[in-house]
């Protein structure tokens, strides 16, 4: 892949991916706008300035770097990054939650889209997949890494929490992980359904390193990524608390939980794409 190194860019091409995000989930008036506006900075800058990655899709991705989405309802900001990134035809995004459609509400492995390596229906599973590539990438003696974003609402789940004890005990220090701290979860806010307290000294006191990040500045974003990159190979996982606003990009659907699982009508669909520049064209 070519590396874009400009922020500015990297910035347009959020935004294109935004206006992606709120036209798929229009289109089917089903999915998950917020978390994935909010993510959106993150995965641009992953899958276009970061990571090592071919999109002439190998399902073993041996020699580049593997990212793994555990919050997978967030699909439609990953469906977009793929396609923008020449993994399938952004035509196809048209095709988002419907009949026959490659692209689910949740990425599935027996659809065979190209970029997705594991199925992310079930919240909590995906950290324990990245730590067995990272664990596979060790013996193969493959220096490349493994990234795996969760949401902080997902970590109410009790499989992130084998996982998390279970990589530095290991000294998994190919992978990092990232969890998208954006406060909100499906019923509510995650201080009121199950607070996480202070989830970054849970994650200290099992053994990881820990970098912070603004997600929804593509500068920190990308500096942030670096640093976490610096701290491999140190005998440790590295993991980043990336805060970020759900609904990031569009105003009325940001801070509150109510966007998370519900799709714009035709009126906020015109309000949202009013918000977003389209630089890259639309599909």
């Amino acid at each position: 892949m070519v590396q874009v190194t400009d922020i500015v860019q990297l910035t347009k091409i959020a935004s294109q991916v935004r206006r992606d995000i709120v036209r798929q989930v229009h289109g089917c008036q089903s999915g998950h706008p917020g978390g994935s506006l909010g993510c959106t900075d993150l995965l641009v800058a992953l899958f276009f300035n970061i990571m090592k990655h071919s999109n002439q899709f190998n399902m073993k991705g041996e020699g580049e770097d593997l990212f793994f989405l555990s919050n997978g309802h967030i699909s439609p900001v990953l469906y977009s990054v793929l396609a923008r990134s020449g993994y399938f035809d952004v035509i196809e995004l048209a095709t988002f939650r419907k009949l026959n459609s490659r692209l689910q509400g949740h990425p599935t492995t027996h659809e065979h889209l190209p970029g997705i390596r594991m199925s992310a229906g079930s919240l909590g599973q995906g950290l324990s997949v990245a730590i067995g590539a990272a664990i596979s990438k060790k013996l193969k003696k493959d220096s490349c890494l493994v990234y795996a974003l969760m949401g902080d609402g997902e970590q109410n789940e009790g499989q992130i929490w084998e996982a998390v004890q279970f990589a530095p005990h290991h000294k998994i220090d190919n992978l990092i992980a990232i969890v998208d701290v954006n406060g909100q979860q499906i019923d509510g806010p995650t201080e009121v359904v199950m607070s996480n307290r202070n989830l970054a000294n849970k994650y200290s006191a099992f053994g990881w390193q820990i970098v912070y990040m603004d997600g929804n500045n593509m500068a920190d974003v990308v500096t942030s990524l670096h640093t976490a990159k610096e701290l491999c190979g140190q005998g440790v996982p590295v993991v980043i608390m990336m805060k970020t606003e759900m609904g990031a990009g569009v105003d009325f659907m940001m801070g509150s939980h109510k966007w998370h699982g519900v799709a714009p009508n035709d009126e906020q669909l015109l309000l949202a794409l009013a918000q977003l520049e389209e630089t890259l064209g639309d599909y």
